[in-house]
């Protein structure tokens, strides 16, 4: 019993600590890096509307906020200055060079912050580290309907004053080539899925690969030095005038803003984009 107690004493303390830290963030010394880049293939429209969402997120809480498209900005010289570089609904190969690869694994290991939005599963599809940074990539998504999601942390930080069982109309995604390392916070209710139409209930028991009720939505990840949130909401344009999902995003931004530290240089290790990570 004492032991028990002990245990959750310490829990407690670990929660406490955690909202603590992203309660004292200090927004002047903030800085976001919004990179909206696509490759070949489907562009998702909600980009400007995430890209104006946080801009306004930065005037509100006096964090500052650059946006760019252009790759030419993944230069060690340049990422050093940010706190975190987030990535609305980008899809396919959103880096010209590998030497842009590489800069931007470099700045992660350096223990920088990334935060992803929507479809960036879909992103740099065919380079494993960015997948495994990520937690998995785009598999599928069911057809845009309502359906519930749960949140399953919810002590979490980026969860605070969202519904416990949250029902939105969405894109439900799910993804392959899963990685071990994260940490699920909200969740899918697949059971919410319409599935009247037998191709789609095909679909998502298939993609789902073995959960049967909760599919992971949302997520942490430390991986490499550096410190990833990812949520798989956000298709509508609408979603970044709600402030129910406008609260998830920032309270994302702000959760990542309190793991980073500068980034040190002198901690990333690759040469290369494919370099063996050091676990």
């Amino acid at each position: 019993m004492k032991l028990f107690i002990s245990l959750l004493l310490l829990c407690l303390v670990l929660v406490t600590v955690n909202a603590c830290a992203a309660d004292n963030v200090n927004w002047k010394k903030v800085k976001v890096l919004v990179y909206t880049k696509n490759g070949k293939g489907y562009v998702h429209e909600n980009i400007p509307s995430a890209v104006s969402c946080i801009q306004k997120l930065g005037q509100q809480y006096g964090f500052k906020v650059d946006t760019t498209s252009n790759a030419s900005v993944m230069t060690e010289g340049n990422l050093k200055q940010y706190t975190m570089l987030v990535f609305p609904s980008t899809n396919n190969d959103v880096f010209d060079t590998d030497l842009q690869r590489l800069a931007f694994r470099r700045y992660i290991e350096a223990g920088g912050g990334f935060v992803g939005i929507h479809s960036v599963t879909g992103t740099e599809r065919n380079w494993k580290w960015f997948k495994n940074m990520m937690g998995g990539t785009f598999a599928w998504h069911a057809k845009f309907q309502k359906f519930k999601v749960n949140i399953i942390d919810p002590a979490h930080p980026s969860l605070q004053g969202l519904p416990k069982v949250w029902e939105k109309e969405d894109e439900c995604y799910f993804a392959k080539e899963l990685f071990p390392g994260t940490k699920a916070i909200l969740a899918h209710d697949i059971t919410s899925l319409n599935t009247t139409d037998t191709t789609q209930r095909n679909l998502i028991i298939k993609n789902a690969a073995g959960y049967t009720e909760l599919y992971p939505a949302a997520w942490t990840h430390d991986f490499d030095g550096g410190h990833t949130w990812f949520t798989a909401l956000g298709h509508d344009k609408k979603d970044y005038s709600d402030p129910t999902y406008i609260k998830h995003i920032f309270q994302g931004i702000q959760y990542v803003a309190s793991q980073v530290k500068v980034p040190d240089f002198s901690k990333a290790y690759a040469d290369s984009r494919d370099t063996p990570v050091r676990y």
